[in-house]
């Protein structure tokens, strides 16, 4: 299912962008810098699919870099007010959500990926703990998943079982640092 969703065509349209951490409750520093966190970028399709990956670091070059990857030029982007956020001008149209108290102000929002992140974080807390070198596969089964959760996931299943190649799935299958 990881791999089906590596695959996916990038994103045009109205895309919502937005950034979070996965990982229980740690002692010491909190927020972006806390130990043992991943640290996943996502970008949803306006009431359609979704696309998350880790990065390696809460900043520009890594933001950039998957959304470049991601989405294609022109389309309409929806974020936070993240300062990383502002050069999206440069690839299309760029609405900048703002909150307050944690509520969007305005008629525009980012709910949707929001809504991912929730749907994510539950769909992955019984594990208690993922390996780090192993949760891109996780979190692209949860991305599969959220993509077709209005339909029967096991002929969807059994079809990607039959058309992948093992051989094809083995280079995608290493484990990160």
């Amino acid at each position: 299912m990881a791999y089906a969703e590596h695959l996916r065509e990038p994103f045009d349209g109205s895309l919502e962008c937005d950034e979070t951490t996965f990982g229980g409750a740690r002692k010491g520093k909190r927020g972006w810098g806390a130990a043992g966190k991943v640290i996943v970028f996502g970008i949803i399709k306006r009431n359609g699919l979704v696309k998350a990956e880790p990065i390696p670091a809460h900043d520009r070059a890594s933001i950039m870099q998957v959304i470049q990857a991601q989405s294609r030029e022109g389309s309409l982007y929806y974020t936070d007010e993240w300062q990383t956020y502002a050069t999206l001008r440069l690839r299309g149209d760029h609405v900048v959500i703002r909150k307050e108290k944690g509520r969007p102000v305005g008629r525009y929002h980012i709910n949707g990926i929001e809504g991912f992140w929730s749907y994510a974080k539950n769909w992955l807390y019984p594990y208690r703990g993922v390996p780090k070198n192993f949760f891109h596969l996780y979190l692209g089964e949860t991305c599969y998943r959220f993509n077709h959760r209005d339909e029967d996931l096991k002929p969807l299943i059994i079809k990607l079982l039959k058309s992948t190649a093992l051989d094809r799935i083995q280079q995608n299958l290493v484990q990160l640092d």
